[in-house]
């Protein structure tokens, strides 16, 4: 689960991280008294579930309480990567002698979370981590053990050359460490961690995405949530018990069971093609899913073939069937569907849909290349 900026700065302080004032609007005229407050000098910067906010023209400098009503409505008026601009934060402007990268995230191959530092961060730490990875420094920090106090030093004072620098960078790791542990924080993110004033870091920005497994412990994490972060298709998916993430490929695909889901996306990407979805429907054998799914996907204009790749166990081929012929009694399908059906019940389930005018493959790479092919 990810959240805003200024809501991650609201648990920073919490935590003890120094940020700066802010204030948070939706309508352009409530910049001048938000602006006047923080000094007249702010920045004013959408607030927006993406990245690439600056570049795509919504971060801007405001001088004077006018500019900042003028950066304001005309960010508000923004789409950045297809999500409207609805918030703007707005913060005093800062006189940033230095820019620093810290962030702390899991690093799960070595089963520890991992600490990266660069003494080279902004908005260009994306090329940085791809170009010149040398010089990210990495730390792991064993959650058995906690955070090994004489490697942290020697690592950031790599990157923060005086021991004043050091030492608040080090206790700025320490509370990161202490958020990431108590909210169950996938990735904690400072960018720029910013050198102001000659001697103090301030987060300018903020960065935390949560694993969203364990917000059952968290209610005050829970309410934080942004509708915008899901899509009309997750949500739905969601409240029909289906696993469903949206992507930007043309073969919408409905499928039973995680690894059999990723390992379908991989095949198709294989065979040259690219998913639209990734969607489990899990081991019910109840053709409401399967109507559900089809639901969703078609309503995707990006969506050019489907694929129906059914593994039965649980899952029963016919009920699968039975659920293909009731959403087309329901919905009118246009686009050219394949389907794959092994397993539990697959000779009933391949003749109610050959019954029906389909033709179903039992090979899972043919399925995969017609679906492609007619994509």
């Amino acid at each position: 689960m990810k959240i805003h900026e200024y809501q991650a700065k609201e648990l920073f302080a919490r935590y003890g991280i120094a940020v700066q004032d802010q204030a948070v609007i939706t309508n352009a005229e409530e910049a001048r008294a938000a602006a006047e407050r923080l000094g007249g000098f702010v920045v004013v910067k959408a607030q927006v579930l993406v990245g690439g906010r600056g570049k795509a023209g919504g971060v801007k400098l405001a001088r004077s309480a006018d500019e900042a009503v003028g950066a304001a409505r005309s960010i508000l008026e923004l789409t950045i990567k297809d999500l409207p601009v609805e918030k703007v934060m707005i913060a005093p402007a800062a006189d940033i002698g230095k820019e620093y990268y810290v962030g702390l995230t899991l690093d799960r191959a070595a089963k520890q979370f991992i600490l990266m530092v660069s003494k080279a961060g902004g908005v260009d730490i994306e090329e940085l981590a791809v170009e010149r990875p040398q010089e990210i420094l990495r730390f792991h920090i064993n959650p058995l053990d906690g955070i090994d106090e004489a490697g942290l030093k020697a690592c950031l004072s790599q990157a923060f050359e005086t021991p004043h620098l050091l030492e608040q960078a080090s206790d700025v790791v320490r509370k990161m460490y202490q958020l990431t542990i108590e909210k169950d924080c996938s990735l904690v993110e400072i960018n720029p961690y910013a050198l102001v004033d000659g001697e103090t870091l301030l987060a300018l920005d903020a960065k935390v995405i949560f694993d969203d497994n364990a917000l059952y412990k968290h209610p005050d994490v829970e309410v934080m949530k942004n509708p915008e972060e899901y899509s009309r298709d997750e949500i739905d998916a969601k409240a029909a018990n289906l696993s469903f993430v949206s992507m930007d490929g043309e073969i919408g695909c409905i499928v039973n069971g995680a690894g059999l889901a990723m390992a379908t996306m991989d095949i198709i990407k294989l065979y040259g093609g690219t998913p639209a979805n990734f969607l489990d429907v899990g081991g019910s054998s109840n053709p409401e899913k399967v109507l559900n799914a089809l639901q969703i996907i078609t309503r995707n204009p990006r969506v050019k073939a489907i694929l129906i790749n059914i593994f039965g166990g649980i899952t029963r081929c016919d009920d699968i069937a039975n659920g293909i012929l009731m959403a087309m009694k329901q919905i009118d399908i246009k686009l050219p569907m394949v389907i794959r059906l092994i397993g539990t019940n697959e000779e009933e389930g391949r003749a109610l849909l050959a019954d029906a005018g389909f033709e179903v493959a039992e090979q899972l790479s043919a399925a995969v290349q017609k679906v492609v092919s007619v994509a």
